[in-house]
């Protein structure tokens, strides 16, 4: 390996890694919070306590992964300063706008609002403590839309202007940061991700509740009807959110499809391996042989796909890769060779995400026909709805094909798939813009610490990803934990709906008036 480039790439590992790991959280974060505000919205319209107990599950979950996204996060930021000292000064006026954006405005209304949901069950009105979570919910949309815009600016920077004097990017034009279409296609799509991820999430632990529940019929032990019915609610939830976020997914993925071929056209030719331009473009689903040194060989191949997903018409051309690599060498200067970004890297990971999260949408539709309402439930129970209880947990067998064994077993399995789409859409959408850091702008081997030395950035590469291997541990044992646990069937919904008069008004108020807010610490 060539010194000079050590930090270089050590830099990159260890922000690939933290990245990464970090995302795991976010999309769960965004989804579970709107799932759960879903779920008690339900319970406070209805009354019915199978949405509490749901609501109560799924918003424990909700706490540990948000609680383990914001740990991981720090070092995101944390890294900018420390590894990427060039880069930072470079763009510190643009790009640091919407982060500082994020965190005084999405980050402290949803660390505010999160806390009022959690001490304020006993303590807030019904709809009052219900409309919390939604801001949570909101905050988490918020924060997501910041962050992705700032990431937007570096696939396709505007709104700015280089200093003559400081050789600065300054920002002009706020509004084109944040609105741009990079930005808005690359928010609709990880935010239809997200949910996708979540749903996904909600139908694999509410599968194996499910599974759970079915066995212990079987072998004849007495089981839970109140966390049964908890389970059922959720799983059709979770399908319903799959599905329709599944859906957005692809919609939203193929709109931002043709904006990179618009901004950059490099990533999406090496998407496709595409070495030399077409016109019409085929689109292969997988590739027999090495991909850096082109696909001739090919299993399956879509005549004239690429070009629908680049110009949405199915003859145009399509740049190759060797054609705009010889572009970009002529316009910014050096050798092609120096364009081009890692292809299999890009051509696997564009379809591993594709192939992961179709997967999930296509296991989630499945399952939403499979439990649709007339084979999901008994005639029994559809007459006697006051004998659901007792029914559901008699006439097994009336409750559709997805109840059996290899059903539960893709439901459980089909949890996975979403983070792993996640996982290499980012590395997707970040390796595919190389050699550039900031599009256009800045290359990457132009951005790290020069003062930082190859020692330091191993040191710090290997601490970080010890530490976030003991995050790991921390945050599956939790989940696995609490997640088995399931839904606390005997804890009941307040029998009174709180009220915020003070000590002179409601029930009681005036007893506790002097009592100390325990509750708050």
């Amino acid at each position: 390996m060539d010194l000079a480039l050590a930090p270089e790439t050590i830099a990159r590992w260890q922000f690939g890694v933290t990245t990464v790991y970090h995302f795991l959280f976010v999309p769960l974060t965004i989804s579970l919070a709107a799932i759960t505000a879903g779920l008690e919205t339900a319970w406070v319209r209805t009354g019915k306590e199978k949405y509490f107990h749901a609501t109560r599950f799924w918003g424990k979950l909700f706490l540990i992964n948000i609680a383990m996204g914001v740990v991981t996060g720090i070092v995101q930021e944390f890294q900018f300063g420390m590894n990427w000292s060039d880069y930072s000064r470079f763009v510190g006026d643009v790009f640091g706008a919407p982060l500082a954006m994020e965190a005084l405005i999405a980050f402290f209304f949803e660390s505010t609002f999160i806390g009022l949901w959690i001490f304020g069950w006993d303590r807030l009105p019904k709809k009052l403590h219900c409309a919390t979570i939604w801001m949570v919910a909101l905050g988490t949309v918020l924060s997501a839309y910041f962050i992705l815009a700032a990431n937007s600016w570096m696939q396709h920077p505007v709104g700015y202007r280089i200093d003559p004097a400081t050789g600065k990017a300054q920002l002009t034009d706020i509004g084109a940061v944040l609105f741009q279409n990079t930005a808005l296609a690359q928010f609709a799509h990880t935010l239809t991700a997200a949910f996708l991820t979540g749903g996904a999430f909600v139908v694999g632990i509410a599968s194996f509740h499910l599974w759970r529940t079915k066995r212990r019929q079987g072998a004849g032990k007495p089981v839970d009807s109140r966390t049964t019915l908890a389970m059922r609610t959720s799983l059709r939830v979770g399908l319903v959110v799959a599905v329709v976020a599944g859906l957005g997914t692809a919609l939203s993925g193929d709109t931002l499809g043709k904006v990179m071929f618009e901004q950059q056209p490099m990533k999406m030719a090496s998407a496709e391996a595409l070495w030399d331009s077409q016109a019409p473009a085929p689109f292969s689903v997988f590739a027999v042989g090495d991909v850096a040194k082109g696909h001739n060989t090919v299993a399956v191949e879509i005549p004239g796909l690429l070009s629908f997903l680049a110009h949405s018409d199915f003859r145009s051309e399509v740049p190759g890769i060797n054609n705009l690599a010889a572009a970009e060498a002529a316009r910014y200067g050096g050798d092609a060779q120096d364009y081009l970004p890692n292809v299999p890297v890009t051509y696997w990971g564009f379809r591993w995400m594709i192939g992961f999260g179709m997967t999930s949408f296509a296991c989630a539709l499945a399952g939403l026909w499979l439990t649709r309402s007339r084979r999901w439930v008994a005639p029994e129970m559809r007459t006697a709805p006051d004998e659901v209880p007792r029914l559901m947990l008699t006439r097994t067998r009336e409750l559709g094909p997805f109840l059996t064994r290899w059903g539960w077993r893709i439901g459980i399995l089909t949890m996975g798939f979403p983070l792993i789409a996640n996982s290499w859409g980012w590395i997707f959408t970040e390796m595919g813009r190389q050699p550039w850091v900031v599009f256009g702008l800045m290359r990457t081997a132009d951005a790290v610490s020069p003062g930082v030395s190859t020692a330091e950035q191993l040191t710090t590469l290997i601490g970080f990803t010890l530490l976030y291997a003991a995050l790991a541990v921390v945050e599956v044992k939790l989940l696995v934990k609490y997640a088995k646990a399931g839904p606390v069937s005997s804890e009941r919904p307040p029998e009174k709906d709180p009220t915020l008069r003070g000590p002179s008004g409601g029930d009681g108020a005036a007893e506790d008036a002097d009592k100390p807010l325990a509750f708050a610490y």
